[in-house]
C-alpha cells in the first residue's frame, strides 16, 4: 500500500489540472455541446496527464539529489529513496508509451503535437532550464502545445489571440513561480535550482510588471476582435474581462504579500478567493458561448 502511494505520489496528479488548458479549443470553438468531439477532448486529456506525469518522473530522476537539499522536494519518492531510480523510469518509459499511442489513435495530427510535448521537455529539463528567460518561456511553451493539441485533436482553429494569451498567462505564472523559490528558499536558492543564480526579485518584479499588462491587453484584444465576435456570434465575451484581472491580482498579492506561488497549482486549489473566481470566468464563458 505505502509503494503505490508513493507511485501515485511519482505521477503528481495534483498538477493534472494543468492540462485542462487543452479542453479551451473545445471551448472557445463552441464545440461542447458535440458528445463525440467532448469525448475526443477529454481523450486528450487523458494523454496529456499520462504525458506530464512521464516528465513528472524524468525531472524527478535528474533532480533527485537538488531535491534532497529542499525543504519541501525532499519528501518527493525519488529524493526520499522510497523509489528507485529503475522503478520510476520504467513507470516513466510505460506513461510515456501509452500517451503516445493514445494521442496516435486520437488523431494522426495529434500526435505530432504529442511528440513536440514530450521532445520539449526533455530539452527543458537538461538544457533549457539552465538558460535564463529561455527557462520560463519554455514552460509557458508547453501550455501552449497542450492548447493546440486539444485543437488539433478536434479539426477546429484556434485563435491566434488566445494562443497568445495562453502563453503569456503561463509566463506570467512561471515568472511568479521563480520569485517564490527566490524568496522562499533565500540564500539557499541556487543550491535547489541553479538557475536562479541568473535572476533576481527586482528582475523578475520588472518581468512580471510586462507579463501581467500583457496578459491583460492581449485577453482583452481576443474579447473585442470583431473576427472572434462574427466567430463565436457574441460581443459580450468582454464581461469576462474583470474575473481575468482579479484572477491576476489576487495572484500578485498572494506572491507579493503572502509570499506563495510557489505552486500555482497549489494555490488554485487551496485559495477560495482565487478558485472561486476562475469558476466565475469559466461560468460566464460557457453562459455567452452556449445560452445567450
Amino acid at each position: 500500500m505505502a509503494m503505490f502511494k508513493d507511485i501515485i505520489k511519482l505521477l503528481r496528479p495534483s498538477q493534472w489540472i494543468k492540462n485542462g488548458v487543452v479542453l479551451a479549443g473545445l471551448i472557445f470553438a463552441e464545440k461542447a455541446g458535440q458528445p463525440d468531439l467532448a469525448e475526443k477532448s477529454l481523450l486528450v486529456l487523458v494523454a496529456f496527464c499520462l504525458l506530464s506525469s512521464s516528465v513528472y518522473i524524468l525531472n524527478d530522476i535528474v533532480d533527485r539529489n537538488r531535491d534532497r537539499l529542499h525543504p519541501l522536494k525532499k519528501n518527493r519518492p525519488l529524493a526520499a529513496g522510497r523509489i528507485s531510480v529503475i522503478t520510476a523510469g520504467f513507470i516513466g518509459i510505460l506513461l510515456v508509451a501509452a500517451g503516445l499511442i493514445l494521442s496516435l489513435v486520437i488523431d494522426r495530427n495529434l500526435i505530432i503535437v504529442s511528440l513536440a510535448y514530450i521532445l520539449l521537455n526533455i530539452l527543458y529539463t537538461f538544457v533549457l532550464k539552465n538558460i535564463v528567460i529561455i527557462d520560463v518561456m519554455t514552460i509557458a511553451a508547453g501550455f501552449v502545445l497542450r492548447a493546440l493539441a486539444g485543437a488539433v485533436a478536434i479539426h477546429v482553429e484556434f485563435s491566434g489571440w488566445l494562443l497568445v494569451a495562453t502563453f503569456v498567462l503561463a509566463l506570467f505564472l512561471a515568472l511568479g513561480k521563480r520569485r517564490h523559490e527566490i524568496t522562499f528558499l533565500q540564500g539557499e536558492a541556487t543550491a535547489h535550482r541553479k538557475i536562479l543564480e541568473k535572476y533576481s526579485t527586482q528582475l523578475l518584479d520588472q518581468l512580471i510588471g510586462v507579463v501581467t499588462a500583457s496578459t491583460v491587453i492581449t485577453y482583452l484584444f481576443y474579447t473585442l476582435s470583431t473576427e472572434i465576435q462574427n466567430r463565436l456570434h457574441t460581443q459580450y465575451l468582454y464581461a469576462t474581462i474583470p474575473f481575468v484581472i482579479y484572477g491576476i491580482f489576487r495572484y500578485l498579492y498572494l506572491v507579493h504579500k503572502e509570499e506563495q506561488g510557489g505552486s500555482p497549482t497549489t494555490l488554485l486549489l487551496t485559495d477560495r478567493p482565487l478558485l472561486l473566481d476562475v469558476l466565475l470566468w469559466l461560468a460566464s464563458v460557457l453562459i455567452i458561448l452556449y445560452i445567450l
